[in-house]
């Protein structure tokens, strides 16, 4: 055995693991991250969430934001969830939380699902998945509908809020 094959076989299941932290799902425009509770707690106050609001999270990922909608602001919460994967842990801590009532989470792509139940849809996703959602956002949000996006904002669309926690930064708009 040659010296670099024995490099490749040792190199291999740090390939895999590294393979599956940054995995990958087809159609799906942003790697999962999760979003700190600092900042959650954050959006959903810029928000003005409250006992009357549907939150959508689009790329919900393990669920935190409609979870904590649900449990600490008294929202109902829809994720919405391209992973199958992250669907099913999002599903098992609503459960753990004692919100599986109030949430709900959808396996599906973002630019495909239907927000007209939504009052505050949050993201946190990139610049060209926030453009490529503001027609779907202006369409199918009421007015007064708030949107609430970590890191990124909306192109040319001005802020009626923006707030700064250190190095994140989280922006709202609210549909005219």
């Amino acid at each position: 055995m040659t010296l670099t094959t024995r490099l490749s076989l040792i190199a291999l299941p740090s390939m895999l693991l590294a393979g599956l932290a940054c995995r990958t799902v087809p159609g799906r425009d942003v790697r999962f991250e999760p979003t700190p509770m600092p900042v959650v707690r954050a959006m959903l106050e810029m928000a003005g969430v409250g006992p009357g609001d549907v939150v959508y999270d689009l790329g919900s990922g393990e669920g935190r934001i409609p979870i904590t909608a649900a449990r600490e602001y008294g929202a109902r919460g829809v994720g919405v969830e391209i992973d199958p994967v992250l669907l099913a842990r999002a599903q098992a801590r609503a459960q753990e939380e004692g919100v599986a009532d109030k949430v709900e989470f959808r396996l599906g792509d973002m630019y495909n699902a239907d927000l007209r139940g939504a009052t505050v849809v949050t993201l946190f996703l990139h610049p060209q998945p926030n453009l490529k959602l503001r027609p779907k956002l202006r369409e199918q949000l009421p007015p007064g509908g708030r949107v609430v996006s970590y890191m990124w904002d909306m192109g040319d669309w001005n802020p009626a809020t923006f707030r700064r926690l250190g190095r994140h930064k989280v922006f709202l708009w609210r549909v005219p």
